[in-house]
C-alpha cells in the first residue's frame, strides 16, 4: 500500500494563464515555440493581453506542482503526494490551493506578504507551446519555511522526493537540504533538466545537487543543451543519457537512471550502462490539443508507479500513458480518474 505522503515535490506554483494565440503574439513578443523562459520586463504587458484578446484558461500549474497532480491523479489516494512552494497572499493564491486540495495533494505554501502569485502564460500555437513564466512569490520561497517543524516532518515522512530544475533559481540551499537528507536515509531524490536555460546558466547549482540525483528526468533538447554545457560533443541522446547516469554519485544506495523523453520517438532509459528505448503511444495530429504540460505529465505517472515499487518499465509506460491523457485536453488537465491498466 502506498502510505500518506510517500512522494514529495518542492518547486514553483504559477498560475497557468493558458491561450490559443497567433504568430502575430508570438512575433511581437518575441516568443519561441517548444521553449520555456523566465519573463523579462517586454514580456509583462502580455499577460493582460493575452487576458483581453484570447480566450484564457487559468490552470493550477508549475513544473513540480504539475507533476505531483498527476501522480496523485494516477495514485488516487488521498494525501498520497505533499507540495511545498510560494505563492502571495490573493485571489490567486487562493484558487491554487483549492485547486491542489480539489485534486487531492497536500499543499504547504509559504505565503508571502509583498508579492503577487507566480504566473505563467502559456502560449499555444497549432499544438505546440511556449511558456513564459513571471516567477513573482514563487521566487520568493525561503529554506527557514522548509526548516519549520511541521514542514521538515512532511520530508521525513516522504520515502520519495521530485524537484524540477526550475527550482534551482529559487533556492539552491532548500534543494541541498532535501538531497541530503534523503541521501543519508536511503531514500529517492529526483530531478529534472527542465529547461535548456537551466542547463546553461545554473550549471554550478545543477552540478552541486548532480551527484544526489537517484533519477535525472528530461527531454531531448535539454539533454543536448547539457550536453554541449559540459564539453561532450555528441548529440546522439542515447550517449548524453549513459553519460549522465554514469556522473559520481553522493550516496551508493541506487544506481542512477536517467530518463529522457523526446515528444513522439521513444523514451530513452539508461542504467547499469545499457540504454533501453520505449515506444509512446502515437496521437493522430487532429487529436492533439496542446503539449503543455506533457513532459510533467509523463513525470507524474512514471513517480506514480516508482511510490508503489513498480519496475522500470511499468514507470515509463504509466508516463507515456499521462503525457498522452494530457496533450489531448487544454493545459495540464485530466478527467476525474485514469484508466491506466
Amino acid at each position: 500500500m502506498v502510505s500518506e505522503g510517500v512522494l514529495l515535490g518542492m518547486g514553483n506554483p504559477l498560475l497557468d494563464i493558458s491561450a490559443v494565440v497567433d504568430d502575430g503574439f508570438l512575433h511581437k513578443y518575441d516568443i519561441k515555440l517548444n521553449n520555456a523562459i523566465l519573463a523579462e520586463d517586454k514580456h509583462l504587458p502580455m499577460y493582460d493581453e493575452m487576458a483581453k484578446n484570447y480566450s484564457v484558461d487559468y490552470i493550477a500549474g508549475g513544473a513540480t506542482q504539475n507533476s505531483i497532480r498527476v501522480a496523485q491523479w494516477m495514485l488516487q489516494i488521498p494525501g498520497a503526494t505533499t507540495f511545498i512552494g510560494c505563492v502571495g497572499k490573493d485571489k490567486f493564491g487562493e484558487e491554487m490551493k483549492k485547486n491542489a486540495k480539489l485534486a487531492g495533494v497536500n499543499v504547504h505554501y509559504y505565503e508571502d506578504e509583498n508579492a503577487g502569485t507566480g504566473t505563467c502564460a502559456v502560449c499555444v500555437v497549432g499544438g505546440e507551446r511556449s511558456l513564459i513564466a513571471n516567477l513573482s512569490a514563487a521566487n520568493c520561497y525561503k529554506s527557514d519555511h522548509l526548516k519549520q517543524p511541521e514542514n521538515w516532518a512532511l520530508v521525513e515522512k516522504a520515502k520519495y522526493f521530485y524537484i524540477a530544475g526550475f527550482f534551482l533559481t529559487v533556492s539552491p540551499e532548500s534543494i541541498q537540504l532535501v538531497a541530503e537528507h534523503a541521501a543519508a536515509n536511503n531514500k529517492m531524490f529526483m530531478m529534472n533538466l527542465s529547461a535548456p536555460f537551466i542547463c546553461e546558466f545554473f550549471k554550478d547549482a545543477q552540478e552541486k545537487v548532480l551527484p544526489y540525483m537517484d533519477i535525472v528526468f528530461g527531454n531531448e533538447t535539454e539533454a543536448r543543451t547539457f550536453s554541449k554545457v559540459h564539453g561532450w560533443e555528441t548529440d546522439d541522446v542515447e550517449e548524453i543519457a549513459l553519460k549522465i547516469s554514469q556522473w559520481p554519485k553522493a550516496s551508493g544506495t541506487y544506481k542512477r537512471i536517467t530518463v529522457i523523453t523526446q515528444g513522439p520517438d521513444p523514451v530513452v532509459v539508461a542504467e547499469d550502462g545499457k540504454v533501453k528505448k520505449f515506444p509512446v503511444i502515437l496521437l493522430p495530429k487532429e487529436k492533439l490539443v496542446d503539449t503543455n504540460g506533457a513532459g510533467d505529465a509523463f513525470v507524474g505517472g512514471f513517480l506514480s508507479q516508482l511510490v508503489k515499487e513498480k519496475p522500470i518499465e511499468d514507470c515509463v509506460k504509466a508516463g507515456c500513458y499521462a503525457s498522452n491523457v494530457i496533450i489531448q485536453r487544454p493545459g495540464c488537465s485530466y478527467p476525474a480518474k485514469p484508466d491506466f491498466e
